[in-house]
């Protein structure tokens, strides 16, 4: 006979956790439960301004919507998801009960997803579109990584400032989630009357 001891544990304190944030005012419900959206509009943002960098360097005027699109849609869904994957949902089941790790944790986050993921993928979209348009003077094969090096450089450098804000942003957002989430379980038991 397997023991299913854990499980019903997690299913409970789940179940509890749920139940003091449904006791919550709901703008700090609404903080708790779709902050990795406000991260992933951030990253999609990120995305946006990196590909309007990237099409001005390259001289790209041509497919503005088809390379807008993938660029704001990608960072946002994979920002998001990952927001939720490794702070909401261990948040939510009790699985990270430290500040200082979701802490961490969202400002890799920001940074890697929400951050430098949009402009490294701004690269080979904006590449293909200059290459298909014939925009700009691309390298030879052997002068690839120098060429893009060479061009990435001033577009980082610009990018800094929404990096660090996307970074900084998605740790203080993680700060309030895990301080509403601990406001939450200090709640009393509805239903339950104090004496």
């Amino acid at each position: 006979m397997e023991n299913h001891e854990p499980d019903i544990v997690k299913e409970s304190l789940f179940d509890i956790i749920t139940r003091k944030i449904n006791q919550l005012p709901e703008a700090e419900r609404n903080l708790l439960e779709h902050g990795s959206t406000y991260v992933g509009f951030n990253a999609a943002l990120s995305g946006l301004i990196a590909n309007s960098l990237f099409r001005r360097v390259l001289n790209v005027t041509q497919a503005r919507i088809a390379a807008a699109l993938p660029m704001a849609v990608i960072p946002f869904l994979t920002a998001d998801i990952s927001y939720r994957g490794f702070i909401s949902l261990p948040l939510n089941t009790g699985d990270l009960n430290c500040e200082t790790c979701t802490i961490t944790r969202a400002g890799l986050i920001g940074l890697v997803f929400g951050g430098l993921y949009p402009v490294f993928l701004a690269i080979p979209v904006n590449g293909g579109l200059a290459a298909r348009y014939t925009s700009a003077l691309l390298p030879e094969r052997g002068n690839i990584l120098t060429y893009w090096t060479r061009i990435s450089k001033p577009i980082f450098r610009k990018m800094l400032f929404p990096i660090l804000l996307q970074t900084g942003f998605a740790a203080y957002l993680s700060s309030r989630q895990y301080k509403l989430l601990i406001k939450a379980l200090q709640l009393p038991e509805p239903g339950l009357e104090i004496q």
